[in-house]
């Protein structure tokens, strides 16, 4: 830019001094291309709006941030209407179950695993409390500040991770898992097998093996599906917590509000 306007600096000169020269036809082509010319750069160095909000992306696996002190990270992602005819109700959660909310799959947690063993609410240097600004970025995926508080506290502590760096991950984990087709839009209550369950959702990320995928059931419903990834997030078996899934033969499904 600072080139550019030294160059229009010398051509008003130039046509100043050659003003005498030029017809009025061409000295009002000349200025209106001025204009023109003055309008454009204008444009171009404004800079785009931007959101007082952003969310933070993942566009490479060099840019995820790297835990430690875990050997496996398990994506759990929790069927919002179950909830929400059982706990949700008690508490009464509007964030998650309450008019208007059309939840279906949201991140109950990202856990960091060991081989065998659950850590939980380590020892850290990082903030108890999740500020609103930051936790309000993940409102589509997890509904609620309680939520996310609780899933800081006991899961984000042992990531070995600060607090925008875990949930970056948590962000990009819930990208990596595409969620079935089936699963997207359930208006009426349906049956599913544990088999077809866990069917629907290693067709939809090829990757994915059975025994990297746990269906966990209530009451006889859907409850939540267990997902495990590598730190980079790369799907891995994990037969433990594929023992853990639910023995039921088939589950209810509810529907989203």
């Amino acid at each position: 830019m600072e080139h550019g306007a030294a160059r229009s600096v010398d051509w008003r000169d130039h046509m100043t001094s050659s003003v005498g020269k030029l017809r009025p036809a061409l000295l009002l082509t000349l200025g209106f291309a001025l204009v023109s010319a003055g309008c454009s750069e204008a444009e171009e160095s404004s800079p785009p709006p931007t959101s007082s909000v952003q969310t933070a992306t993942i566009s490479s696996a060099s840019e995820l941030p790297k835990g430690s002190g875990f050997d496996f990270y398990v994506l759990a992602l929790s069927w919002s209407p179950t909830y929400c005819l059982s706990e949700g109700k008690a508490k009464n959660d509007r964030s998650q179950c309450g008019s208007g909310a059309d939840f279906g799959f949201i991140v109950h947690g990202l856990w960091p695993q060991l081989e065998t063993d659950h850590p939980a609410y380590c020892p850290t240097r990082q903030p108890e409390r999740v500020p609103a600004r930051m936790g309000e970025t993940l409102f589509d995926i997890v509904p609620s500040m309680g939520l996310i508080g609780h899933m800081w506290r006991k899961h984000g502590t042992c990531s070995g991770l600060n607090q925008a760096d875990y949930f970056k991950v948590v962000r990009a984990a819930w990208d990596r898992v595409q969620i079935p087709e089936s699963f997207r839009d359930v208006q009426i209550s349906s049956r599913f097998s544990i088999d077809e369950i866990e069917n629907a959702f290693t067709t939809a990320n090829p990757d994915l093996k059975n025994d990297g995928i746990a269906a966990v059931c209530a009451d006889g419903r859907l409850r939540e599906v267990r997902i495990c990834l590598t730190d980079d997030l790369r799907f891995r078996t994990c037969r433990e917590v594929d023992r853990s899934g639910c023995q039921a033969r088939s589950l209810t499904v509810p529907p989203v509000r």
